[in-house]
């Protein structure tokens, strides 16, 4: 029996990883997981790291349009590990569906059609709405109580927000070095070159930028 082809997409952010669960490599397992079980062959797959507020936008997700448009190429359906990979917003949901370019949820199964996608996007943002609400209530409580909010001691503040630049400095890292193993698989020895194929595939750096070879340097030496 002559197997299906199929788009794979894969996303991880810094700010969001923990909250999805599913890094790289465990996004890909159940993608496979998934492929065999339905009949498809994965013809290509898009990883995207992203970072930064606005990730939602279409044009911030450049191997998200990559996928799209490989999609309409071969006529075939794009699929996530997860419906969070694609997003939490209904708005953005329904501008992917505009692009009529069918997507699967491998948590959900291959006989989800969008009017189903589009409801479990709108209860995640249901969900995110109320975490903001009790998060805004409990600190209203809590300052009402006379509790003080943040940190009285600057010299702590700041050793927390180190803290914080390094946590997110090491999850970026840990995002991108699959990536760059894969490059080195395929043949990258030196950091130019390791730089040269993450330029090509659309990841950028933490800061939104280009990367060069102390910019390689520094994933690794931080992993």
């Amino acid at each position: 029996m002559t197997q299906k082809p199929l788009i794979t997409y894969i996303r991880v952010s810094t700010s969001r990883q923990g909250r999805s669960g599913l890094g790289i490599e465990a996004q890909r397992q159940v993608l496979a997981m998934f492929a065999q079980a339905e009949g498809f062959d994965v013809t290509r797959e898009f990883v995207e790291v992203e970072t930064g507020k606005g990730s939602d936008a279409l044009d911030r997700r450049p191997q998200l349009k990559a996928a799209l448009a490989a999609a309409r190429k071969h006529k075939c359906n794009v699929a996530v590990a997860k419906l969070d990979r694609l997003s939490r917003d209904v708005h953005f949901i329904s501008g992917l569906m505009a692009h009529k370019v069918p997507f699967l949820v491998a948590e959900l199964g291959s006989d989800v059609d969008p009017f189903v996608l589009h409801l479990f996007a709108a209860i995640a943002q249901k969900e995110l709405g109320f975490i903001s609400t009790r998060t805004k209530q409990a600190l209203a409580a809590a300052k009402a109580r006379g509790a003080t909010l943040g940190n009285p001691r600057l010299h702590v503040a700041r050793k927390n927000a180190v803290a914080v630049v390094k946590a997110e400095a090491d999850r970026y890292a840990a995002n991108v070095l699959p990536i760059i193993r894969e490059a080195q698989r395929a043949g990258a020895t030196t950091l130019r070159q390791i730089a040269e194929a993450l330029n090509a595939r659309g990841v950028a750096t933490a800061r939104g930028g280009q990367w060069h070879a102390k910019s390689v340097s520094n994933i690794l030496e931080r992993a």
